[in-house]
């Protein structure tokens, strides 16, 4: 097994850390890019699993951590720099990614070599919304799959919640798994509602025929699972697959120990993989 770290400049230019997976051999292979969630980053969990399971089926694999995601170059699984995370949006993860996508298609990228130029894009939860909408702007993506995916952006509670949030300047919100209050501050409603057009999953999704695949939890307390059914139902190329009764990470927790993916988890892999295989 093959993987190679990077850093490039992000929004801001703060870095995007990045890592891929592969097999070292002479095999030309599709590129996978995978996209976290909010409150997430790419070595939770199994993502790291993920990625070797991928590459073992001739993939290379990369996942990255938004600039705004509030990890650091040293400090790669635990939130270090809120300040950070308090100034993320959804237009800086949108251009983070695209950053990705040009540096994979630059002569810097380091499997550039192995890469056949085909790209597929997998998001999970708010990450989902990224490839969603990436994938309609960008020419070079083939396909896209998500995993417990959001199906709008909005989501930012009623109107005095927002008032509120506008009046103190920020929301904290409590990360369950560490206790720590991670402040996003106001200028995050504000950047949606100036890009509220780009940022319309709904309208994206119906405008884009590319093949999609929809893979997500009966069991999700998260992000229901009538957000699959319904960016289902909006697009004219897409499959979905419901996992019964798993929940927003697929039977996957932080940190991971076991050597072997959860079996929810696993069948998802599969199920991309088919997927881009086909």
């Amino acid at each position: 097994m093959h993987k190679i770290h990077s850093s490039i400049k992000g929004a801001n230019n703060l870095p995007i850390s990045i890592d891929c997976t592969a097999i070292n051999d002479n095999k030309i292979k599709p590129l996978v890019i995978f996209c976290h969630g909010f409150k997430g980053f790419k070595d939770w969990g199994a993502w790291d699993l993920v990625a070797n399971k991928f590459a073992q089926n001739d993939f290379i694999f990369l996942k990255f951590n938004f600039s705004h995601n509030g990890t650091s170059l040293s400090v790669k699984d635990d939130f270090v720099n809120l300040e950070a995370f308090s100034e993320n949006n959804y237009s800086k993860e949108l251009d983070d990614l695209q950053t990705v996508l040009d540096w994979v298609n630059s002569n810097a990228f380091p499997l550039k070599e192995q890469h056949n130029k085909n790209i597929f894009l997998v998001g999970h939860s708010r990450g989902g919304g990224a490839v969603l909408v990436k994938q309609a702007e960008e020419k070079s993506i083939t396909k896209t799959c998500t995993w417990a995916s959001i199906d709008t952006y909005d989501r930012f509670g009623t109107k005095a919640q927002i008032d509120k949030w506008k009046e103190a300047g920020e929301h904290l919100f409590i990360n369950g798994r560490t206790g720590q209050k991670m402040p996003i501050s106001y200028q995050f409603y504000s950047d949606y509602l100036q890009n509220i057009d780009r940022l319309d999953i709904k309208k994206t999704v119906q405008n884009n025929s590319k093949p999609l695949l929809i893979i997500h939890g009966t069991n999700d307390p998260a992000v229901n699972i009538e957000s699959a059914q319904n960016l289902y139902s909006w697009s004219e190329n897409s499959e979905l697959l419901e996992i019964e009764d798993a929940n927003h990470v697929f039977g996957s927790r932080h940190p991971f120990l076991e050597d072997d993916l959860p079996s929810q988890l696993a069948t998802v892999v599969n199920s991309t993989m088919k997927f881009f295989k086909k």
